[in-house]
């Protein structure tokens, strides 16, 4: 029997026509696609693990995974190998070979997310499932005001989905920016983890500050004193993409 290798996988993928990351009894998951790949490459059974179970029409630009095995394959065979094997919506960037221990979801220290928002008048026949289209004028410098209240280690119940019972619903937000390029909007978070939904959830939010009918303050207040799941409404899933997770 071959010494078991610990394979790291850094992912990416278009989550349009996914239920999402994780395997689930109806629809097509990035889960199972990649471990079909695995298993046909290394002609053995596979189970992959990643970093966060993204939902149903996210996207990813660097979501890690890893999985066990006993196959020799250099590095480079394996990534030509799985992206030979992959449909086209999804992508191997990056391969390693890391220490026999390493578990992509329990050692990751911080996730990165950012949500892309198309703001003109047209929506886009391009970009259309891969960005938030929002029309309407947005007080940009209110929503930096209010995303500045949330930075730090607070209990983001307020911005979770309900029903999504935890042990504890405190997360250290470490970075919470709204950046412009030309008509696209980004809102990129930084955490330690994130709650379900809680992205969007805050996305959400902040797009009610821009439009009037929350002020900063207000945000404020439902970090501090909000219950389950009052804040939002959610942003579409098409706009989320999770860009990288720190080890």
């Amino acid at each position: 029997m071959r010494p078991l290798r610990t394979i790291k996988l850094t992912l990416e993928y278009d989550g349009t026509h996914f239920v999402g990351w994780q395997r689930q009894a109806h629809g097509r998951s990035v889960q199972a696609d990649v471990e079909r790949a695995v298993e046909a490459l290394t002609q053995a059974p596979a189970r992959v693990v990643a970093a966060g179970r993204t939902d149903a029409g996210v996207h990813a630009l660097g979501q890690v995974a890893h999985f066990r095995t006993e196959s020799t394959l250099p590095i480079d065979r394996l990534i030509a190998g799985l992206n030979a094997l992959l449909p086209r919506d999804v992508s191997v960037r990056a391969a390693a070979d890391v220490y026999p221990d390493f578990h992509a979801r329990r050692d990751a220290r911080f996730r990165v997310y950012r949500y892309a928002i198309l703001r003109r008048p047209a929506p886009s026949a391009l970009l259309g499932p891969y960005t938030h289209h929002v029309f309407g004028p947005l007080d940009l410098d209110a929503m930096r005001a209010a995303l500045a209240r949330l930075v730090g280690t607070h209990d983001f119940r307020a911005f979770r989905a309900l029903g999504t019972p935890t042990k504890t619903s405190r997360c250290a937000l470490l970075l919470a920016e709204l950046t412009e390029r030309e008509d696209l909007l980004f809102l990129t978070f930084g955490a330690d983890r994130f709650l379900r939904h809680m992205a969007r959830m805050i996305v959400g939010t902040v797009l009610r500050v821009g439009r009037g009918t929350l002020t900063p303050q207000d945000v404020a207040a439902l970090l501090e004193h909000g219950g389950d799941g009052v804040g939002g409404p959610a942003a579409p899933p098409h706009g989320l993409y999770l860009i990288a997770v720190g080890y």
